[in-house]
């Protein structure tokens, strides 16, 4: 079955060539044969503070480039018995730790463009999307909501994003 043949990071390593042949500058309104400036050329990973990430992590929380930062994917971990799982709970711890690491990323939750949104059950749909609209009063970004067979550390819910960076 199709199905069967799509993980989480086939789906996402799927999109981000998407994303990447679009071309962010595009998606910023900036013309796709615009020279990026200097600064803008190096890809940067940092932490989770926002600064130059030491060592080689095996995953980077934030990775800038072009005005634009990747924020990696932000799961709940809880190790409470499942019994005492709860969607809005978990969208919280996970929208605060995206909120967080897009803000040490240089960004705001208001230029965040694009979301991923990673479900262990699509029945906490709509549970998710009550704690979401609070993360985003302006309107959200565009997002894409999938269902997924388990996320890691016993979470309900994962998200990664995509956010714009303006000079200051």
């Amino acid at each position: 079955m199709l199905l069967d043949s799509v993980s989480r990071r086939k789906f996402a390593g799927r999109f981000a060539s998407l994303f990447s042949a679009l071309g962010a500058a595009t998606l910023m309104g900036k013309s796709a044969n615009a020279t990026p400036a200097p600064d803008n050329d190096e890809v940067r990973k940092l932490n989770d503070q926002g600064k130059p990430a030491e060592g080689t992590p095996f995953i980077m929380p934030i990775v800038a480039h072009g005005g634009v930062i990747y924020v990696a994917g932000q799961g709940a971990h809880d190790e409470g018995p499942a019994a005492s799982w709860e969607i809005g709970k978990h969208t919280t711890i996970v929208m605060d730790k995206v909120k967080k690491l897009v803000e040490a990323g240089g960004s705001t939750m208001d230029k965040v463009v694009q979301l991923s949104v990673f479900l262990a059950k699509i029945d906490d749909y709509d549970g998710m999307n009550k704690v979401f609209k609070t993360y985003f009063p302006n309107g959200g970004p565009a997002r894409t909501t999938v269902a997924v067979a388990a996320l890691p550390g016993n979470s309900l819910v994962e998200v990664n994003c995509i956010a714009a960076v303006t000079k200051k």
